[in-house]
């Protein structure tokens, strides 16, 4: 069914978004503040360009975003308090419940709430993934000629890998606990990766710089880890001729990002209605065009061009998901201080 919003005292003609109407009373508010500054919501990542495109063009909302990392989200929301000049943030699942905890966040629930996976929200709507991905191998294929399918592979090459910076960012922590799970290890004990990266690092092999298209470009990534969906849309954009991506054969980490909504948000209502969009259908589909798996997916009928995009299934068959976040967020609390010791102190 169509439906008539008004923008300005204009008239747009807005196709369904799915079988939910998104609410009327909703969008006046929103349009009434008329923008939403985000953090950490870049147009490289996961596609959130065509999510602020589409706001922009159905609801007249303005959008502004500062790149940052998770942990920098929070303190931002933290320091800023009412002088806030964020209104919504996207932060690795890890860091949600610390968010929650440093009381930096308001609750809503969109009208998606019973579609989306218990493991996936916070009970009161602090919370709640919008998508997925899997921790993989972006590989510069003119430098390394082995291209490395497992972990183990890693150390027997002499390339160097770029893991990023586990004090602040999601995908690196991540990064971290994909190579736990593939050599045996759990949420509660990381022994299992310290070692493994202290090889690497004695190697003089460990780069802690974050993957950027500006390095993939300059050809100065050898190795990255990354999410699935930053990898591709990576190589898509530099070159598949020049980058390979794929999910280590012998284990990894699915995990999430969510929305968090700043409590003192300027643009509140804005950033309801951002978070209600990302999770409709269009919304969703959106990330999926960003090579991210939305969390609705189950629900979703995705375009064969957008499921062609994705790597193959079987390459994420030995990946696994967190089992318990309340064990895995005091894991990851004391990662930054444990890599310092094992880690960083052994780079060359």
């Amino acid at each position: 069914m169509n439906k008539i919003i008004s923008i300005g005292g204009s008239f747009l003609l807005c196709l369904s978004l799915n079988a939910k109407a998104i609410d009327e009373s909703l969008i006046k508010a929103a349009q009434k503040e008329g923008r939403v500054n985000s953090l950490a919501m870049p147009d490289t990542w996961a596609n959130w360009q065509e999510t602020w495109a589409d706001l922009k063009n159905l609801y007249g909302i303005e959008h502004s975003d500062t790149d940052m990392s998770s942990a920098q989200e929070i303190a931002k929301f933290r320091a800023e308090k009412k002088n806030a000049s964020a209104d919504i943030g996207d932060i690795g699942i890890s860091f949600a419940d610390i968010a929650v905890k440093q009381g930096v966040t308001q609750p809503f629930k969109t009208s998606y709430w019973d579609q989306v996976p218990k493991w996936a929200k916070d009970e009161e709507g602090h919370w709640i993934l919008a998508y997925t991905g899997t921790i993989a191998f972006i590989v510069n294929k003119e430098v390394v000629k082995d291209i490395p399918r497992t972990w183990q592979d890693l150390l027997k090459g002499d390339y160097k890998i770029t893991v990023g910076d586990v004090s602040v960012a999601a995908q690196a922590v991540n990064a971290v606990l994909a190579a736990n799970f593939a050599l045996g290890g759990d949420e509660r004990d990381l022994s299992p990766a310290l070692d493994f990266f202290n090889k690497l690092a004695k190697q003089g092999r460990l780069i802690n710089n974050d993957v950027s298209v500006a390095n993939l470009e300059k050809g100065e990534l050898e190795v990255g880890l990354v999410w699935d969906f930053n990898g591709l849309g990576y190589r898509d954009k530099v070159g598949k001729d020049r980058y390979e991506v794929l999910i280590p054969s012998d284990g990894s980490v699915t995990s999430g990002y969510t929305t968090i909504i700043n409590k003192y948000a300027k643009h509140p209502n804005a950033a309801k209605l951002a978070r209600e969009f990302i999770l409709s259908d269009k919304g969703q589909i959106n990330l999926a065009k960003g090579y991210a798996r939305a969390i609705r997916i189950d629900f979703l009928d995705l375009p064969k061009e957008v499921k062609d995009k994705l790597l193959p299934k079987e390459q994420s068959k030995n990946a696994r998901t967190i089992k318990d976040f309340k064990i895995w967020e005091k894991t990851a609390k004391n990662l930054p201080m444990l890599w310092q010791e094992k880690v960083i102190m052994y780079m060359k």
